[in-house]
């Protein structure tokens, strides 16, 4: 048996001919371990266990075949709740807790005495984002709509392990909202958004689905959709959240002046500094 550091130091040197990050190796070991990282540098000079090296080996084994860690691990960490992902949903991003965290705080800004506040998540996927902001602020009530049966399985399992109660219906974009006559506060969707013959890692495009990855031939498709049908389903009052791609501010602000000429608008940027969420405010 090798030690934990003699293995670690192994798998960052395999991790970096394969161009992935070599903090992948100890970000694995210390979720298959359940240990925190001060935990185990105390032990780091010790063999590792039998079995834990073997989960270990194999997982790493995976991941340097450019699987994603989140689908070796079978979940994903968001915003402190823990999501089960698989090939049938997008894993959640970490620029995605971002816009999770604005949504939140317009919501204090915009509706801060309202009892109930409508929302609505558009495409949800694993429900990551659904379930994050209902269970953030209380006054939720959240619907969730998805084109794919098997994505919402997987965010119906989400929304029970966490806790919380969230209206999911199938459905292409808003149309089941349209058909449900809902009438919305917030408007929340992360679409499809990368250009259909974009390069892709491989990582992304062998491991997760297609369909919530490509967005029609400038990435806008979507966005389009939803532009076009939102006053159907929005209040008077309202407000809609948006991640997009990083380089799509110019299309973006265009599209939104064209089809909503009345609504403010706002491209915001992500910790990283690149344009990453869009907010559209009616009468707010």
């Amino acid at each position: 048996m090798s030690t934990f550091a003699k293995t670690i130091k192994q798998y960052e040197k395999e991790c970096l001919k394969n161009d992935i990050p070599a903090e992948t190796v100890m970000a694995y070991l210390l979720e298959i371990s359940q240990r925190e990282r001060y935990a185990l540098f105390m032990h780091i000079d010790d063999e590792m266990p039998e079995a834990l090296a073997n989960e270990f080996h194999a997982g790493m084994e995976r991941i340097l075949k450019q699987e994603p860690m989140a689908h070796v691990l079978g979940y994903s960490w968001f915003y402190g709740y823990k999501m089960i992902v698989n090939e049938d949903v997008l894993i959640p991003r970490c620029e995605t807790e971002e816009l999770c965290a604005l949504i939140l705080s317009r919501i204090d800004e915009i509706f801060p005495t309202q009892k109930t506040v409508e929302c609505a998540d558009v495409g949800t996927g694993s429900g990551a984002i659904a379930i994050t902001v209902a269970k953030e602020e209380r006054r939720v009530k959240m619907h969730a709509t998805d084109i794919s049966e098997e994505a919402l399985v997987t965010a119906r399992q989400n929304a029970k392990n966490n806790e919380v109660d969230i209206d999911f219906t199938a459905g292409d974009m808003l149309q089941p909202l349209i058909d449900a006559k809902r009438h919305l506060d917030v408007l929340i969707s992360n679409p499809p958004y990368i250009p259909q013959d974009e390069q892709m890692e491989t990582s992304v495009v062998d491991f997760e689905p297609h369909v919530a990855l490509f967005g029609g031939e400038d990435g806008l498709k979507f966005y389009r959709m939803i532009f076009k049908d939102c006053k159907k389903v929005l209040n008077e009052k309202a407000f809609m959240a948006f991640e997009m791609g990083w380089d799509q501010r110019e299309r973006m602000s265009k599209l939104v002046e064209e089809i909503l000429p009345d609504a403010r608008y706002e491209i915001l940027k992500d910790m990283n500094g690149k344009d990453r969420m869009l907010f559209v405010y009616f009468n707010c």
